[in-house]
């Protein structure tokens, strides 16, 4: 079972020329076992170890290529036993999704935007950076502060839930 282990996401970007980039690193601040949608989260992850990073980050794009993401954004999630450190890929989501918009309003980086023009044909040395205009979409964002998302459950949607 994984339930109590650490749960992070790496959100990550692929083109057609096999580049790719971690987009933003997130940390669920609720152990495994409680969903990401109703976890709070904070981006960047600010709890992993270096080579511990370097090993999602690795394997993150290791799983892309494995399941046939050519171009595009994928969020590769994590589990991280707390005493061991034992890491093993618990799901991957081959697409925009929730996460990524957190990754895209945490680092400015404009992940559905980057992803439609990958998938026409565009490359990641190609495309401006959004926010520097002068760097290039291949740059791997870097923020020097931290985004904290916290869940909303709109229990008025449910009157008569207890």
């Amino acid at each position: 079972s994984i339930l109590g282990w650490k749960e992070y996401e790496m959100e990550v970007m692929r083109d057609a020329d096999d580049n790719a980039v971690v987009i933003c690193s997130i940390e669920n601040f609720d152990p495994c076992g409680v969903h990401t949608g109703d976890s709070i989260t904070v981006a960047p992850a600010m709890t992993l170890t270096d080579r511990q990073y370097q090993f999602m980050r690795d394997a993150s794009f290791a799983v892309i290529r494995a399941i046939g993401v050519e171009t595009g954004g994928s969020n590769i999630q994590f589990a991280v036993h707390p005493d061991t450190g034992r890491v093993i890929v618990i799901e991957m989501n081959p697409r925009v999704s929730r996460s990524s918009a957190l990754a895209s309003k945490a680092t400015g980086f404009p992940i559905a935007k980057i992803a439609a023009k990958l998938a026409v044909g565009w490359r990641l040395h190609e495309l401006a950076n959004d926010i520097t205009r002068k760097t290039k979409a291949c740059f791997e964002p870097s923020i020097d502060y931290v985004v904290v998302k916290v869940p909303r459950f709109a229990f008025e949607k449910f009157p008569e839930a207890d």
